[in-house]
This record gives C-alpha cells, sequence and structure tokens, in this order.
C-alpha cells in the first residue's frame, strides 16, 4: 500500500519504517528541509533503538523516502497520515495548527479519494475539524474530491517504539465507514497476523482513548509515589507494599514503581490537556488535578532529601547526576525530572556534573 506521513518526528519516522517494513511504500514528508537533508543522507535525527538500521534497510529498498515536496506527498498515498506535533498552548490545550495546516495541504492537493489519519495525540473533536477543513479548502478548489477521515492514535514507547508498532497490544481505529476500517485492517494486517488487535470505535472514543490511556498511566505514577510518600513516614517499606500489591492481577507491577515523578513529550502535556477538555466541557477534573500536583512536588523530593542531609548546606558542592533523560534508552529531556533537581541545586549553589549515556 501506499502511505504519505506528515512529519518526520519520533510518531512519524517510527511509523514510516515499520510501516515500509512490511512492505508498504511510505512517504515522509516534512518543512524542515535541514531534516530530510539529514535522513537522505542516513542521519536519524533523533534516539530510538533499531530506527537507524530499519530506515537504512527499507530506503535501500526503495520503500521509504523523504522529502519536502507536499503535492507530490499527497499524490503519493492513499493513506494521508498526520503525525506533527501538538504543543501545548498557554492554557494547557493542545495546540493543533501543525495539524489543521496539514489538513489544508492535503486537500489543496488531493485529486482522488484518499483516508485522512490523525496519528498525532489530539483532543477530542479534532477530527471534525480535520474534515471541515478539508471541505472548506476542496470548496475553495471547486474540487469533488472524497475522503474519510480516520482517528488511529499510536501508543509508543520512547525506547521500545518499534517492538510496541510491530507486536501491539492493540490498534485502536476510530471510523464511522465500514470500508475505511476495512482498509485501516489491511494495513495493519501484516502486525495483528497471530492476534487480532485491532479495536474499531467511534472517532470521538478513539480520540479520547489516547488521552485516557496517559492519563491513567500518570496516575498510576503520582499514586505511588504519594505511597511512598506515607511509607516513609510511617516506617513501612515501599518495595515490599509495591509488591504485595502489584500481585494482585487487578492492580498488576506496571507503573508501580516509586522514582522522581514523570516527564518525557506525553505525560505533562497530554494530562494538561485532558484537564483543559474537560474544563471547556464543564467538569472539573479534581484527580487529574491531583496527579499533577504530586508530580511537580515528586520531581524536588529528591532535592529535599539533600537539603535535609547537608544541613550546612549545598553551596560549593559538586553534586553528581546520573541520567538526564526522562526515562532510560531516550534522549529525550522534556519535563525530565533531572532539569528540576539541576536548576534547583545550582540555585542553592552547588556545582553539577550530569552523565547520560545516550
Amino acid at each position: 500500500m501506499r502511505v504519505t506521513i506528515f512529519g518526520s518526528g519520533y510518531v512519524g519516522l517510527v511509523t514510516g519504517a515499520c510501516l515500509a517494513d512490511a512492505g508498504n511504500h511510505v512517504m515522509c514528508v516534512d518543512v524542515d528541509a535541514a531534516r530530510i537533508e539529514r535522513l537522505n543522507r542516513g542521519e536519524v535525527p533523533i534516539h530510538e533503538p533499531g530506527l537507524e538500521a530499519l530506515i537504512k534497510r527499507n530506503a535501500e529498498a526503495g520503500r521509504i523516502e523523504f522529502t519536502t515536496d507536499a503535492p507530490r506527498a499527497v499524490e503519493h498515498g492513499l493513506f494521508q497520515l498526520i503525525a506533527v506535533g501538538t504543543p501545548p498552548g498557554e492554557d494547557g490545550s493542545a495546540d493543533l495548527r501543525f495539524v489543521l495546516t496539514v489538513a489544508r495541504t492535503i486537500a489543496t492537493h488531493m485529486n482522488r479519494y484518499g483516508i485522512v489519519v490523525t496519528k498525532s495525540t489530539v483532543p477530542v473533536g479534532t477530527a471534525d475539524k480535520v474534515r471541515t477543513e478539508l471541505e472548506r479548502t476542496l470548496a475553495a478548489r471547486g474540487a469533488s474530491v472524497e475522503f474519510d477521515v480516520v482517528s488511529n492514535p499510536e501508543f509508543l514507547k520512547e525506547g521500545a517504539a518499534i517492538a510496541d508498532f510491530m507486536k501491539p497490544d492493540r490498534v485502536v481505529v476510530g471510523s464511522d465507514n465500514p470500508r475505511t476500517t476495512e482498509l485501516m485492517r489491511a494495513l495493519y494486517e501484516p502486525f495483528i497476523r497471530n492476534h487480532d488487535r485491532l479495536i474499531v470505535m467511534d472517532v470521538r472514543s478513539s480520540e479520547l482513548t489516547k488521552y485516557a490511556a496517559n492519563a491513567m498511566l500518570a496516575t498510576k505514577i503520582s499514586f505511588m509515589n504519594e505511597l511512598a510518600a506515607i511509607a516513609e513516614r510511617v516506617g513501612a517499606d515501599i518495595e515490599k507494599v509495591r509488591i504485595g500489591i502489584g500481585s494482585d492481577p487487578r492492580i498488576g507491577y506496571s507503573f508501580i514503581y516509586p522514582g522522581t515523578g514523570y516527564g518525557g513529550s506525553c505525560f505533562p502535556k497530554d494530562v494538561q490537556a485532558l484537564i483543559r477538555s474537560a474544563l471547556d466541557a464543564g467538569h472539573q477534573p479534581k484527580i487529574l488535578g491531583a496527579v499533577q500536583t504530586v508530580n511537580a512536588h515528586q520531581k524536588e523530593v529528591l532535592f529535599r532529601k539533600m537539603q535535609r542531609h547537608f544541613r550546612d548546606g549545598l553551596h560549593g558542592r559538586t553534586v553528581a547526576i546520573w541520567g538526564l533523560s526522562f526515562k532510560p534508552n531516550t534522549d529525550d529531556m522534556r519535563e525530565a525530572p533531572s532539569r528540576t533537581l539541576i536548576d534547583l541545586l545550582l540555585d542553592a549553589g552547588a556545582r553539577v556534573q550530569a552523565y547520560d549515556p545516550v
């Protein structure tokens, strides 16, 4: 199948490389000419285990290519995947400028039926806005072109993204058109051959599912960090407690390790965006607000412990920071707890020496 992907960032590159490896012809398009030049030289601008080799193999086989030529890219694909960023706005809501710009670009150049797929993490109702932009732009051209809009959120973990895509625990497709659903099933068939992981639902439910998943995981992290604080004060061993509660299959062991708080490009942004969506819908999300509050506090816990330990202060002391990214096997430092810790140490007059293997 012929697939066009708008955006050559983390989601776009992993999705493109994996789809190409399954035999599809993928074209990744981006407005960043320097980034496309690097990719065409074989340089992958992000760190993800196995991604560089996967792109190299499929580029040599002619199954994936990179371009800034939007008209050519739109002409190429039956599937038009939108995988651009949705950075947080000043009020915490997801900024959809890039998503809607891509929608207009697609409609400006499309001349035959296409399936427009939102891979970007977007709030409920975005597919409706994409559809409106497509219709408006086509009408301005005086063009009558059939299309469908599908929600297909990604569930990739940084550091294990290729395995997540190749062997997914679920593939969520939000579609109101049975024909489009079957085409999406055909696209993902190589990855769900042994177990049918395709979950079909309406578009709005699909959009909410992505936010709900990340918010649930963030909630588990903040809950466990809150529990660790209680355990420390009452003389309990949080590691023993973790094993005790994790052995219950209703709870499980995933995401119940206390630590320095969550970070990265997804959890902080998505929790905030879900809060904004709830407020816009007239609902006050009390639990999500608490998740944020606990996480912000948790990023300072290690510094407060150091303050209590070094009673004569941290000024002039040298502190080694082992690990800078928000999690192992990635170079992503967005919202990383290390950044909060380093800022607090520097403000206290300490000297910081930091190391990260990536």
